[in-house]
This record gives C-alpha cells, structure tokens and sequence, in this order.
C-alpha cells in the first residue's frame, strides 16, 4: 500500500542525545583518570526524574539511564555478570521523542540548562568538546574476564566500545511513519555514504594529548570507520543488515523501531546547530535525486575530511551539494527552510565550532582545560 501522504508533507519525529564533556572547577578538563563514577552520579540523583520520558528512554540492564541525564562511561563486570564499577566519561543527556525540530532543540537547551545548576554546587562545569584534548586512548584495565569477553565480543559495537570514552558527540534522531523497513535501511545506506560531506559543519575536536592536532576532528579521524555513521533501528521480526560496524540493529524499546539515528557528528557547543543539521537530514531523507549508497561508512574519506574539513574545495563543494538537496526536497516546510538557510551560511563561511576553538586557543584563551603554552623567553 502506498503512503497517502507526498514526501513534503510527511510527519517527522525527533530525539536529540548530546554528551557533555566536563571541566574541574579549576579549569582542566575532568576524565576517568581523576574523577569518579559516585562524584558524577550524585549530581544525576539531585536532577528530577520525570515518569513521562518514558516509554521514549530506554533505562537499561543496569538501570543507570534512569533519568534524561546520566552518567556515561565504560562498564566492567566480574566472572558472574555483576557490574563491579563504571569509569566515567561524561554526562549524557537524551530528549523524549519531539514532533518538532525545535522541540528537540528546546528540550536539550532546557536539559543542558538544568545540568548546569546541579553541577554549580559540585567541583564540576559542562563543556562541549568532540574528543578528550588530553588523551587519546582508553585503556582498558585490567584485561577483560571470560564474562566480559562473551559479551563485549559479540557484536561489532560491542567490541569497539572502549573508542567512545575519548569521543563526544549527539545521536541525531529522526523517523517517520511513512517509512517502511526497507526504505529506513535504504536511508540509512545513503546518510552512510554522504556522512564525510555532512560531518564536516560539526567538527569540534581540534586537540589531541594536549595540543591542536593539525586537524578539525579527532573524533572522526579515530572513530569513523570502526563505529557506524548511521544506525538504523528495525523490528525484531524486519531482516537485518549484517555489516562492520553494524548498519541496522533489532529495537530495544518499541519507540526505536523505524528510528534513523545519525551518530557521525562531533558535540555542538550551540544546540542550535543541532537544530539545523536535523533539518538537512530530514531534507536528505525526503530527497529523491541523491545516488549514493554505502553499508559501511568509508574510513579513508573521513579521516581526509576530519583535517582538511569545509577548507577543501571539493569537500566544500559537495557539502553544498548537500545542502541544495536538502532545500529542494524541503520546499514548503518554512522551518526546516529557516534553519538550513542559517546552516548554509555556515558553510559559507567554512565555519565549524572547531575554527572557534583554534582561534581562541591562538588567542591564549582556555579551550576544554587546554591552553596554549607561552612561548620560551629568547
């Protein structure tokens, strides 16, 4: 049966999950090298819990995710399966489902807002930042058991887990009702493909071990390639991709099915921004021109764009591209229209948040408890 509704007046859902990174009261950037599970999640518990996110939010095995905000981190687990400790990372924060982009939007500003008043009687501030400015790598110490082995190794996901405790970025959501499971997939091969174009308008990791890298985004250069771009949620009954990193994955609530969720993106410091890159998706989703398709995300593309970003003719050429799409496929949704207008002047500029964060490190400001160092007396 065909959908009675044309691609323009299509009925959009969103969601928003956007990863705080976090700074001592000092300054320097707070990791799991000096800060503890128990110091983050007494500044959850003095957050509300509110019964009607739910049935959007998922809570969890281990009943962490009880509240739109929690403590994100890397979980260890003895012989037995019981959770022994969690090494913190950050504080993420996830939206119910909205009917609006700016619900969404508003909804994260409101949560992000509210995490800050509970975090202004702790040792601890928000920042936003795409990866950790001072480390590189979790190590995971000890070496997994024969307990976390089975079930940290079953899944492509799974088995890069670790790679998320140097990186901080949003899953963008989005889904519609129109769309059957074939044509989600099919959305998901193609945001897949466009991701080394669509990326570049977030990039805000500019800093590895302490320094400016060279690049714009630490986070896609390490993570691209061995964790998904896209992930497509189906039923449990809908066929799956079988793919490295995953494509698709069985929904673990009924609110995920039929869910596209965009996870290549770097930490916005403006949520705005997250605004207007769900309106390129949902312009890139109703788009009918665009060919490409990939399963897996192309590593090698990412890693050139995350340093040469919008600076790159070719690169800069094929995000508007994007963007015409997108604004082709919108006619007749102002507010999408709106906030892509605000996005291509962005890309006008070849800005993303990490040329702000060069030009404040250059200027000898803090950036993310990094700070350039004077230079040496002749």
């Amino acid at each position: 049966m065909q959908p009675t509704t044309g691609p323009t007046t299509r009925v959009f859902r969103y969601g928003i999950e956007h990863e705080c990174a976090l700074l001592h009261t000092d300054g320097s950037f707070a990791d799991y090298t000096d800060t503890a599970f128990d110091e983050l999640q007494v500044v959850i518990d003095a957050l509300p819990e509110d019964p009607d996110d739910y049935p959007d939010l998922r809570i969890g095995d281990q009943g962490i995710k009880r509240k739109r905000w929690y403590v994100e981190g890397y979980e260890r687990f003895d012989t037995d399966g019981r959770l022994v400790r969690c090494d913190p990372k950050g504080i993420e924060i996830r939206t119910r489902i909205h009917d609006s982009v700016d619900g969404a939007v508003d909804a994260i500003t409101a949560d992000v807002a509210t995490l800050d008043g509970a975090l202004a009687a702790s040792q601890l501030r928000s920042t936003v930042i795409g990866f950790n400015p001072l480390r590189s790598e979790y190590v995971i110490e000890p070496p997994l058991n024969e307990w976390e082995r089975r079930h940290r190794l079953d899944s492509p996901e799974e088995r890069t887990a670790h790679l998320h405790m140097s990186t901080y970025g949003p899953d963008l959501n989005l889904s519609c009702a129109d769309l059957d499971p074939a044509a989600v997939v099919d959305i998901g091969r193609k945001l897949t493909h466009y991701s080394p174009w669509l990326v570049p308008l977030s990039f805000s990791s500019p800093f590895r071990d302490g320094a400016p890298w060279g690049g714009l985004s630490a986070r896609t250069a390490i993570r691209t390639g061995l964790r998904p771009a896209v992930l497509v949620f189906l039923g449990e009954d809908d066929e799956q991709v079988e793919a490295d990193p995953s494509l698709t994955q069985v929904a673990r609530i009924p609110a995920e099915v039929g869910r596209i969720e965009f996870k290549a993106f770097d930490a916005c410091p403006d949520p705005g921004l997250y605004g207007e890159l769900l309106s390129l998706l949902t312009g890139l989703v109703l788009d009918e021109t665009l060919p490409g398709r990939r399963t897996t995300p192309d590593a090698a593309m990412h890693q050139h764009v995350a340093v040469a970003g919008l600076g790159d003719d070719e690169v800069h050429a094929g995000t508007g591209a994007l963007l015409d799409a997108a604004g082709a496929a919108l006619t007749g949704r102002a507010g999408d229209l709106a906030r892509l207008e605000r996005l291509r002047e962005r890309w006008a500029r070849r800005e993303s948040p990490a040329t702000a964060m060069l030009a404040r490190y250059e200027a000898g400001e803090p950036v993310a408890g990094v700070r350039r160092r004077a230079p040496h007396p002749a």
